[in-house]
Protein backbone atom coordinates (compact mmCIF):
# COMPACT_ATOMS: atom_id res chain seq x y z
CA UNK A 1 0.00 0.00 0.00
CA UNK A 2 2.92 2.32 0.70
CA UNK A 3 4.11 1.74 -2.85
CA UNK A 4 0.67 2.65 -4.21
CA UNK A 5 0.70 5.88 -2.21
CA UNK A 6 4.13 6.85 -3.54
CA UNK A 7 3.01 6.15 -7.11
CA UNK A 8 -0.06 8.35 -6.58
CA UNK A 9 2.05 11.20 -5.18
CA UNK A 10 4.47 11.00 -8.09
CA UNK A 11 1.60 11.15 -10.57
CA UNK A 12 0.07 14.12 -8.75
CA UNK A 13 3.41 15.92 -8.65
CA UNK A 14 3.68 15.64 -12.42
CA UNK A 15 0.15 16.98 -12.88
CA UNK A 16 0.91 19.88 -10.53
CA UNK A 17 4.05 20.71 -12.49
CA UNK A 18 2.12 20.78 -15.76
CA UNK A 19 -0.60 22.99 -14.27
CA UNK A 20 2.08 25.45 -13.15
CA UNK A 21 3.51 25.46 -16.66
CA UNK A 22 0.06 26.51 -17.88
CA UNK A 23 0.12 29.41 -15.42
CA UNK A 24 3.54 30.43 -16.69
CA UNK A 25 2.34 30.34 -20.30
CA UNK A 26 -0.66 32.50 -19.35
CA UNK A 27 1.50 34.98 -17.40
CA UNK A 28 3.83 35.34 -20.37
CA UNK A 29 0.94 35.91 -22.76
CA UNK A 30 -0.46 38.67 -20.55
CA UNK A 31 2.85 40.46 -19.94
CA UNK A 32 5.63 39.67 -22.42
CA UNK A 33 4.48 37.69 -25.45
CA UNK A 34 4.36 39.39 -28.87
CA UNK A 35 0.78 39.66 -30.08
CA UNK A 36 1.49 37.59 -33.17
CA UNK A 37 2.38 34.65 -30.95
CA UNK A 38 -1.24 34.06 -29.97
CA UNK A 39 -1.70 31.06 -32.26
CA UNK A 40 1.44 29.39 -30.95
CA UNK A 41 0.37 30.02 -27.37
CA UNK A 42 -3.09 28.58 -28.02
CA UNK A 43 -1.49 25.38 -29.36
CA UNK A 44 0.94 25.15 -26.46
CA UNK A 45 -1.65 25.79 -23.77
CA UNK A 46 -4.10 23.31 -25.26
CA UNK A 47 -1.40 20.63 -25.47
CA UNK A 48 -0.18 21.05 -21.89
CA UNK A 49 -3.74 21.18 -20.52
CA UNK A 50 -4.66 18.03 -22.44
CA UNK A 51 -1.58 16.13 -21.26
CA UNK A 52 -2.16 17.19 -17.63
CA UNK A 53 -5.81 16.17 -17.83
CA UNK A 54 -5.05 12.79 -19.38
CA UNK A 55 -2.35 12.12 -16.79
CA UNK A 56 -4.76 12.88 -13.95
CA UNK A 57 -7.86 11.13 -15.32
CA UNK A 58 -5.97 7.96 -16.31
CA UNK A 59 -7.90 4.93 -14.96
CA UNK A 60 -4.70 4.00 -13.13
CA UNK A 61 -5.35 6.93 -10.78
CA UNK A 62 -8.81 5.58 -10.00
CA UNK A 63 -7.35 2.15 -9.24
CA UNK A 64 -4.76 3.68 -6.93
CA UNK A 65 -7.48 5.59 -5.07
CA UNK A 66 -9.49 2.41 -4.64
CA UNK A 67 -6.42 0.58 -3.36
CA UNK A 68 -5.69 3.36 -0.90
CA UNK A 69 -9.16 3.61 0.65
CA UNK A 70 -8.25 1.34 3.61
CA UNK A 71 -5.19 3.49 4.28
CA UNK A 72 -7.30 6.64 4.13
CA UNK A 73 -9.79 5.17 6.61
CA UNK A 74 -6.98 4.29 9.01
CA UNK A 75 -5.42 7.76 9.07
CA UNK A 76 -6.27 10.75 11.23
CA UNK A 77 -8.70 12.86 9.15
CA UNK A 78 -6.58 16.00 9.64
CA UNK A 79 -3.35 14.36 8.52
CA UNK A 80 -1.59 15.41 5.32
CA UNK A 81 -1.93 11.94 3.82
CA UNK A 82 -5.65 11.51 4.55
CA UNK A 83 -6.36 14.98 3.18
CA UNK A 84 -4.39 14.22 0.03
CA UNK A 85 -6.22 11.00 -0.73
CA UNK A 86 -9.66 12.50 -0.03
CA UNK A 87 -9.00 15.66 -2.02
CA UNK A 88 -7.58 13.73 -4.96
CA UNK A 89 -10.61 11.44 -5.02
CA UNK A 90 -12.96 14.44 -5.10
CA UNK A 91 -11.02 16.12 -7.90
CA UNK A 92 -10.72 12.88 -9.85
CA UNK A 93 -14.43 12.07 -9.69
CA UNK A 94 -15.20 15.47 -11.20
CA UNK A 95 -12.41 15.55 -13.77
CA UNK A 96 -12.94 12.04 -15.10
CA UNK A 97 -16.26 13.14 -16.60
CA UNK A 98 -14.51 15.69 -18.83
CA UNK A 99 -13.00 14.45 -22.12
CA UNK A 100 -9.42 15.55 -22.70
CA UNK A 101 -10.47 17.00 -26.06
CA UNK A 102 -12.91 19.31 -24.28
CA UNK A 103 -10.28 20.38 -21.76
CA UNK A 104 -7.88 21.19 -24.61
CA UNK A 105 -10.57 23.05 -26.56
CA UNK A 106 -11.37 25.20 -23.51
CA UNK A 107 -7.69 26.07 -23.11
CA UNK A 108 -7.33 26.93 -26.79
CA UNK A 109 -10.47 29.10 -26.85
CA UNK A 110 -9.34 31.23 -23.92
CA UNK A 111 -5.80 31.68 -25.23
CA UNK A 112 -7.23 32.85 -28.56
CA UNK A 113 -9.79 35.11 -26.87
CA UNK A 114 -7.29 37.07 -24.79
CA UNK A 115 -6.01 39.46 -27.51
CA UNK A 116 -9.51 39.77 -28.96
CA UNK A 117 -10.76 41.00 -25.58
CA UNK A 118 -7.86 43.45 -25.15
CA UNK A 119 -8.60 45.05 -28.52
CA UNK A 120 -12.37 45.02 -28.00
CA UNK A 121 -12.02 46.68 -24.60
CA UNK A 122 -9.73 49.40 -25.97
CA UNK A 123 -12.18 50.10 -28.79
CA UNK A 124 -15.35 49.60 -26.68
CA UNK A 125 -16.46 47.11 -29.33
CA UNK A 126 -18.44 44.26 -27.76
CA UNK A 127 -19.63 42.78 -31.10
CA UNK A 128 -16.00 42.07 -32.05
CA UNK A 129 -15.58 40.04 -28.85
CA UNK A 130 -18.94 38.28 -29.08
CA UNK A 131 -17.85 35.32 -31.27
CA UNK A 132 -14.98 34.50 -28.89
CA UNK A 133 -17.31 34.75 -25.90
CA UNK A 134 -19.89 32.55 -27.60
CA UNK A 135 -17.27 29.86 -28.14
CA UNK A 136 -16.10 30.03 -24.53
CA UNK A 137 -19.64 29.83 -23.17
CA UNK A 138 -20.49 26.97 -25.54
CA UNK A 139 -17.58 24.96 -24.18
CA UNK A 140 -18.34 25.90 -20.58
CA UNK A 141 -21.93 24.72 -20.94
CA UNK A 142 -20.72 21.44 -22.41
CA UNK A 143 -18.42 21.13 -19.40
CA UNK A 144 -21.34 21.77 -17.05
CA UNK A 145 -23.41 19.12 -18.81
CA UNK A 146 -20.61 16.61 -18.32
CA UNK A 147 -20.20 17.30 -14.61
CA UNK A 148 -23.58 18.53 -13.34
CA UNK A 149 -25.00 15.17 -12.25
CA UNK A 150 -26.34 15.67 -8.70
CA UNK A 151 -25.77 19.44 -8.63
CA UNK A 152 -28.71 21.42 -7.27
CA UNK A 153 -28.04 24.18 -9.81
CA UNK A 154 -25.96 24.13 -12.99
CA UNK A 155 -23.96 27.12 -11.79
CA UNK A 156 -22.81 25.03 -8.81
CA UNK A 157 -20.46 23.17 -11.15
CA UNK A 158 -18.60 26.34 -12.14
CA UNK A 159 -18.62 27.87 -8.66
CA UNK A 160 -17.11 24.66 -7.29
CA UNK A 161 -14.07 25.14 -9.55
CA UNK A 162 -13.20 28.31 -7.65
CA UNK A 163 -14.89 27.92 -4.25
CA UNK A 164 -15.04 24.14 -3.60
CA UNK A 165 -17.91 22.69 -1.61
CA UNK A 166 -19.82 25.96 -1.80
CA UNK A 167 -23.22 26.17 -3.48
CA UNK A 168 -24.86 28.92 -5.45
CA UNK A 169 -27.67 28.94 -2.91
CA UNK A 170 -25.22 29.59 -0.07
CA UNK A 171 -23.61 32.50 -1.92
CA UNK A 172 -27.00 33.87 -2.88
CA UNK A 173 -28.06 33.82 0.79
CA UNK A 174 -24.92 35.70 1.83
CA UNK A 175 -25.40 38.30 -0.87
CA UNK A 176 -29.07 38.76 -0.01
CA UNK A 177 -28.00 39.48 3.56
CA UNK A 178 -25.43 42.00 2.38
CA UNK A 179 -27.41 43.83 -0.28
CA UNK A 180 -29.96 45.85 1.77
CA UNK A 181 -27.40 47.21 4.27
CA UNK A 182 -25.00 48.06 1.44
CA UNK A 183 -27.74 49.90 -0.45
CA UNK A 184 -28.52 51.89 2.69
CA UNK A 185 -24.85 52.71 3.29
CA UNK A 186 -24.35 53.81 -0.30
CA UNK A 187 -27.43 56.02 -0.17
CA UNK A 188 -26.17 57.75 2.97
CA UNK A 189 -22.49 58.05 2.11
CA UNK A 190 -22.80 59.14 -1.50
CA UNK A 191 -24.34 62.41 -0.29
CA UNK A 192 -21.28 63.34 1.73
CA UNK A 193 -19.11 66.02 0.20
CA UNK A 194 -15.57 64.62 0.07
CA UNK A 195 -12.75 66.32 -1.83
CA UNK A 196 -10.73 63.72 -3.72
CA UNK A 197 -9.70 65.89 -6.67
CA UNK A 198 -6.04 65.56 -5.70
CA UNK A 199 -6.24 61.82 -6.48
CA UNK A 200 -6.75 62.67 -10.14
CA UNK A 201 -4.15 64.48 -12.18
CA UNK A 202 -0.70 63.89 -13.61
CA UNK A 203 0.94 60.85 -12.01
CA UNK A 204 3.84 59.72 -14.22
CA UNK A 205 3.90 55.90 -14.37
CA UNK A 206 7.66 55.66 -13.80
CA UNK A 207 7.15 57.14 -10.35
CA UNK A 208 4.18 54.84 -9.75
CA UNK A 209 6.42 51.87 -10.45
CA UNK A 210 8.95 53.11 -7.90
CA UNK A 211 6.14 53.43 -5.34
CA UNK A 212 4.88 49.94 -6.12
CA UNK A 213 8.34 48.54 -5.46
CA UNK A 214 8.55 50.53 -2.23
CA UNK A 215 5.22 49.11 -1.02
CA UNK A 216 6.27 45.54 -1.75
CA UNK A 217 9.59 46.15 -0.03
CA UNK A 218 7.84 47.61 3.02
CA UNK A 219 5.30 44.79 3.27
CA UNK A 220 8.11 42.26 2.94
CA UNK A 221 9.28 39.96 0.18
CA UNK A 222 12.36 38.13 -1.11
CA UNK A 223 13.64 39.97 -4.19
CA UNK A 224 15.09 36.76 -5.64
CA UNK A 225 11.66 35.13 -5.75
CA UNK A 226 9.28 37.98 -6.68
CA UNK A 227 8.75 40.20 -9.72
CA UNK A 228 6.19 42.82 -10.74
CA UNK A 229 5.16 43.68 -14.30
CA UNK A 230 2.55 45.87 -16.04
CA UNK A 231 -0.48 44.33 -17.74
CA UNK A 232 -3.94 45.25 -19.01
CA UNK A 233 -5.80 43.78 -16.02
CA UNK A 234 -3.83 43.23 -12.79
CA UNK A 235 -3.39 39.65 -11.59
CA UNK A 236 -1.01 37.44 -9.64
CA UNK A 237 0.46 34.15 -10.75
CA UNK A 238 3.28 31.82 -9.86
CA UNK A 239 5.23 28.81 -11.01
CA UNK A 240 5.93 27.91 -7.39
CA UNK A 241 6.27 29.41 -3.93
CA UNK A 242 9.70 30.80 -4.90
CA UNK A 243 8.55 32.17 -8.26
CA UNK A 244 5.90 34.78 -7.47
CA UNK A 245 4.75 37.07 -10.28
CA UNK A 246 2.40 39.94 -9.61
CA UNK A 247 1.23 42.60 -12.03
CA UNK A 248 -0.40 46.01 -11.92
CA UNK A 249 -1.70 48.64 -14.31
CA UNK A 250 -0.27 52.17 -14.22
CA UNK A 251 -2.84 54.84 -15.05
CA UNK A 252 -1.12 58.19 -15.69
CA UNK A 253 -4.07 60.12 -14.29
CA UNK A 254 -4.60 58.29 -10.97
CA UNK A 255 -2.91 56.39 -8.14
CA UNK A 256 -5.04 53.27 -8.54
CA UNK A 257 -1.94 51.16 -9.24
CA UNK A 258 -0.86 51.65 -5.62
CA UNK A 259 -3.91 49.79 -4.31
CA UNK A 260 -3.88 47.18 -7.06
CA UNK A 261 -0.26 46.46 -6.14
CA UNK A 262 -1.23 45.98 -2.49
CA UNK A 263 -4.05 43.71 -3.65
CA UNK A 264 -1.79 41.55 -5.78
CA UNK A 265 0.83 41.48 -3.02
CA UNK A 266 -1.70 39.67 -0.84
CA UNK A 267 -2.16 37.04 -3.52
CA UNK A 268 1.60 36.73 -3.94
CA UNK A 269 2.27 36.37 -0.21
CA UNK A 270 -0.31 33.58 0.02
CA UNK A 271 1.45 31.66 -2.74
CA UNK A 272 4.88 32.37 -1.23
CA UNK A 273 3.85 30.96 2.17
CA UNK A 274 2.01 27.83 1.04
CA UNK A 275 3.33 24.66 2.73
CA UNK A 276 6.68 23.79 1.18
CA UNK A 277 6.51 20.07 1.98
CA UNK A 278 3.27 19.80 -0.03
CA UNK A 279 4.27 22.09 -2.90
CA UNK A 280 3.97 19.58 -5.76
CA UNK A 281 0.73 18.07 -4.43
CA UNK A 282 -2.90 19.25 -4.62
CA UNK A 283 -2.98 19.80 -0.85
CA UNK A 284 -0.13 22.28 -1.15
CA UNK A 285 -2.06 24.64 -3.42
CA UNK A 286 -4.32 27.55 -2.49
CA UNK A 287 -7.54 26.57 -0.74
CA UNK A 288 -9.94 28.54 -2.93
CA UNK A 289 -10.31 31.82 -4.75
CA UNK A 290 -12.39 33.16 -1.86
CA UNK A 291 -9.57 32.50 0.60
CA UNK A 292 -7.12 33.91 -1.95
CA UNK A 293 -9.21 37.08 -2.24
CA UNK A 294 -9.40 37.38 1.53
CA UNK A 295 -5.64 37.80 1.50
CA UNK A 296 -5.55 40.37 -1.30
CA UNK A 297 -8.41 42.39 0.15
CA UNK A 298 -6.85 42.29 3.61
CA UNK A 299 -3.62 43.88 2.36
CA UNK A 300 -5.41 46.30 0.05
CA UNK A 301 -8.01 47.54 2.52
CA UNK A 302 -7.43 46.46 6.14
CA UNK A 303 -3.75 47.38 5.86
CA UNK A 304 -3.54 49.62 2.81
CA UNK A 305 -6.31 52.05 3.74
CA UNK A 306 -5.60 52.10 7.47
CA UNK A 307 -4.43 55.14 9.41
CA UNK A 308 -1.32 53.43 10.82
CA UNK A 309 -0.11 52.49 7.35
CA UNK A 310 -0.50 55.99 5.98
CA UNK A 311 1.09 57.55 9.03
CA UNK A 312 4.11 55.54 7.99
CA UNK A 313 3.94 55.87 4.18
CA UNK A 314 2.25 59.17 3.36
CA UNK A 315 5.43 61.25 3.45
CA UNK A 316 6.91 58.91 0.83
CA UNK A 317 3.87 59.48 -1.39
CA UNK A 318 4.11 63.25 -0.97
CA UNK A 319 7.80 63.19 -1.85
CA UNK A 320 6.98 61.27 -5.02
CA UNK A 321 4.17 63.60 -6.16
CA UNK A 322 4.75 66.99 -4.50
CA UNK A 323 2.91 68.77 -7.31
CA UNK A 324 -0.38 67.10 -6.34
CA UNK A 325 0.06 66.25 -2.65
CA UNK A 326 2.45 68.68 -0.95
CA UNK A 327 -0.44 70.78 0.36
CA UNK A 328 -2.76 67.84 1.13
CA UNK A 329 -2.54 66.79 4.77
CA UNK A 330 -2.95 63.20 5.92
CA UNK A 331 -6.50 63.64 7.20
CA UNK A 332 -7.66 65.08 3.89
CA UNK A 333 -5.84 62.36 1.96
CA UNK A 334 -7.45 59.55 3.97
CA UNK A 335 -10.86 61.13 3.54
CA UNK A 336 -10.22 61.13 -0.19
CA UNK A 337 -9.27 57.45 -0.40
CA UNK A 338 -12.39 56.62 1.62
CA UNK A 339 -14.78 58.64 -0.51
CA UNK A 340 -17.87 56.65 -1.45
CA UNK A 341 -18.80 57.42 -5.03
CA UNK A 342 -20.57 54.85 -7.20
CA UNK A 343 -18.37 54.38 -10.24
CA UNK A 344 -17.96 52.38 -13.41
CA UNK A 345 -14.94 50.19 -12.75
CA UNK A 346 -14.95 47.35 -10.21
CA UNK A 347 -11.23 47.30 -9.47
CA UNK A 348 -11.32 51.04 -8.78
CA UNK A 349 -14.47 50.93 -6.65
CA UNK A 350 -14.50 52.07 -3.03
CA UNK A 351 -15.04 49.53 -0.27
CA UNK A 352 -18.75 50.21 0.14
CA UNK A 353 -19.87 50.08 -3.49
CA UNK A 354 -17.49 47.24 -4.41
CA UNK A 355 -19.92 44.52 -3.34
CA UNK A 356 -22.60 45.71 -5.74
CA UNK A 357 -20.22 45.29 -8.67
CA UNK A 358 -19.65 41.68 -7.65
CA UNK A 359 -23.34 40.91 -7.15
CA UNK A 360 -24.10 42.25 -10.62
CA UNK A 361 -21.59 39.87 -12.20
CA UNK A 362 -22.69 36.92 -10.06
CA UNK A 363 -26.28 37.38 -11.20
CA UNK A 364 -25.35 37.85 -14.86
CA UNK A 365 -23.27 34.69 -14.85
CA UNK A 366 -26.18 32.67 -13.53
CA UNK A 367 -28.35 34.15 -16.28
CA UNK A 368 -25.75 33.08 -18.85
CA UNK A 369 -25.53 29.52 -17.56
CA UNK A 370 -29.30 29.12 -17.28
CA UNK A 371 -29.91 30.68 -20.70
CA UNK A 372 -31.90 33.58 -19.31
CA UNK A 373 -29.93 36.13 -21.29
CA UNK A 374 -28.66 36.04 -24.87
CA UNK A 375 -24.96 36.85 -25.00
CA UNK A 376 -25.56 39.62 -27.56
CA UNK A 377 -27.80 41.31 -24.98
CA UNK A 378 -25.19 41.30 -22.19
CA UNK A 379 -24.20 44.97 -22.64
CA UNK A 380 -27.80 46.12 -22.28
CA UNK A 381 -28.41 43.89 -19.24
CA UNK A 382 -25.12 45.06 -17.70
CA UNK A 383 -25.98 48.72 -18.17
CA UNK A 384 -29.45 48.24 -16.70
CA UNK A 385 -28.03 46.61 -13.58
CA UNK A 386 -25.37 49.30 -13.18
CA UNK A 387 -28.12 51.89 -13.11
CA UNK A 388 -30.32 49.82 -10.81
CA UNK A 389 -27.59 48.99 -8.27
CA UNK A 390 -25.35 52.05 -8.39
CA UNK A 391 -27.20 54.76 -10.30
CA UNK A 392 -24.36 54.91 -12.81
CA UNK A 393 -24.78 55.38 -16.55
CA UNK A 394 -22.34 53.34 -18.62
CA UNK A 395 -20.91 55.45 -21.46
CA UNK A 396 -19.51 52.56 -23.51
CA UNK A 397 -18.81 48.83 -23.31
CA UNK A 398 -15.12 49.35 -22.61
CA UNK A 399 -16.16 50.87 -19.27
CA UNK A 400 -18.96 48.34 -18.91
CA UNK A 401 -19.33 44.73 -19.88
CA UNK A 402 -15.81 44.47 -21.32
CA UNK A 403 -13.92 45.85 -18.32
CA UNK A 404 -13.00 42.50 -16.69
CA UNK A 405 -10.64 39.91 -18.15
CA UNK A 406 -12.38 36.91 -16.60
CA UNK A 407 -14.82 35.86 -19.30
CA UNK A 408 -12.11 35.99 -21.96
CA UNK A 409 -10.17 33.58 -19.74
CA UNK A 410 -13.14 31.26 -19.30
CA UNK A 411 -13.37 32.10 -15.59
CA UNK A 412 -17.15 31.91 -15.34
CA UNK A 413 -17.99 31.17 -11.70
CA UNK A 414 -15.14 33.28 -10.31
CA UNK A 415 -16.72 36.65 -9.54
CA UNK A 416 -18.55 35.83 -6.31
CA UNK A 417 -15.23 34.92 -4.68
CA UNK A 418 -14.26 38.60 -4.68
CA UNK A 419 -17.03 39.43 -2.23
CA UNK A 420 -16.73 36.16 -0.32
CA UNK A 421 -13.06 36.99 0.18
CA UNK A 422 -13.81 40.60 1.11
CA UNK A 423 -16.20 39.45 3.83
CA UNK A 424 -13.73 36.82 5.07
CA UNK A 425 -10.85 39.33 5.11
CA UNK A 426 -12.45 41.26 7.98
CA UNK A 427 -12.91 38.10 10.05
CA UNK A 428 -9.29 37.09 9.43
CA UNK A 429 -8.06 40.59 10.30
CA UNK A 430 -10.03 40.57 13.54
CA UNK A 431 -8.57 37.17 14.47
CA UNK A 432 -5.07 38.50 13.79
CA UNK A 433 -5.76 41.55 15.96
CA UNK A 434 -6.91 39.29 18.81
CA UNK A 435 -3.68 37.33 18.67
CA UNK A 436 -1.35 40.24 17.87
CA UNK A 437 -2.08 42.83 20.55
CA UNK A 438 0.26 45.39 18.98
CA UNK A 439 -0.72 44.80 15.34
CA UNK A 440 -1.74 48.38 14.58
CA UNK A 441 1.43 49.73 16.20
CA UNK A 442 3.47 47.26 14.15
CA UNK A 443 1.78 48.40 10.94
CA UNK A 444 2.47 52.01 11.87
CA UNK A 445 6.15 51.27 12.45
CA UNK A 446 6.48 49.34 9.20
CA UNK A 447 6.98 46.00 10.93
CA UNK A 448 4.85 43.57 8.92
CA UNK A 449 6.68 40.40 9.90
CA UNK A 450 4.25 39.49 12.73
CA UNK A 451 1.25 39.79 10.39
CA UNK A 452 2.97 37.84 7.61
CA UNK A 453 3.92 35.12 10.05
CA UNK A 454 0.44 34.98 11.59
CA UNK A 455 -1.19 34.63 8.17
CA UNK A 456 1.40 32.04 7.23
CA UNK A 457 0.64 29.93 10.27
CA UNK A 458 -3.15 30.29 10.45
CA UNK A 459 -4.15 30.50 6.76
CA UNK A 460 -1.38 29.86 4.25
CA UNK A 461 0.14 26.77 5.88
CA UNK A 462 -3.20 24.95 5.61
CA UNK A 463 -2.92 24.92 1.83
CA UNK A 464 -5.82 23.03 0.32
CA UNK A 465 -6.09 20.39 3.01
CA UNK A 466 -9.52 21.61 4.10
CA UNK A 467 -12.59 23.16 2.53
CA UNK A 468 -12.74 26.97 2.38
CA UNK A 469 -15.31 27.00 5.18
CA UNK A 470 -13.16 24.80 7.41
CA UNK A 471 -10.03 26.79 6.59
CA UNK A 472 -11.77 30.00 7.66
CA UNK A 473 -13.10 28.34 10.81
CA UNK A 474 -9.63 27.16 11.79
CA UNK A 475 -8.18 30.62 11.18
CA UNK A 476 -10.89 32.64 12.92
CA UNK A 477 -12.95 30.20 15.04
CA UNK A 478 -16.05 31.29 13.12
CA UNK A 479 -17.86 30.55 9.89
CA UNK A 480 -18.32 33.05 7.08
CA UNK A 481 -20.57 35.87 8.29
CA UNK A 482 -21.75 39.13 6.77
CA UNK A 483 -22.00 40.93 10.11
CA UNK A 484 -18.32 41.61 10.89
CA UNK A 485 -17.86 43.07 7.41
CA UNK A 486 -20.92 45.31 7.75
CA UNK A 487 -19.79 46.39 11.23
CA UNK A 488 -16.36 47.23 9.82
CA UNK A 489 -17.84 49.38 7.07
CA UNK A 490 -20.11 51.24 9.49
CA UNK A 491 -17.21 51.93 11.86
CA UNK A 492 -14.77 52.90 9.11
CA UNK A 493 -17.21 55.26 7.45
CA UNK A 494 -18.75 56.65 10.63
CA UNK A 495 -22.28 55.34 10.17
CA UNK A 496 -24.23 54.36 13.27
Amino acid sequence: MADAFERLKERLAQVTDLNKVVRLLSWDQQTMMPLAGTGHRADQTATVQRVAHELFTDPAVGRLLDELRPLEDSLEPDSDDAALIGLTRRDYEKAVNVPSALRAAMARATAEARPVWVKAKAEADFPSFLPALERIVELKLEYVDRVADGAAERYDVLLDDYEPQTTTAEVRTLFEELKPPLVELIAELREREVDDTFLHGDFPPDRQRALALDVIELFGHRPDSWRIDPTEHPFASSAGRNDVRITTNYHPDSLESLFSTMHEYGHGLYTHQLPQHLERLPTGQACSLGIHESQSRLWENLVGRSLPFWQRFYSRLQETYPEQLADVDLERFRAGIHAVKPSLIRIQADEVTYGMHVMLRFELEQDIVEGRVALRDLPQRWNEKMWEYLGVEVPDDGHGVLQDVHWSGGSIGYFSTYLIGTVASVQIWEAARRDLAELEEQVGSGDFAPLREWLGEHVHALGRKFSPQETLRRATSSSLSAQPYLDYLRKTYGVA
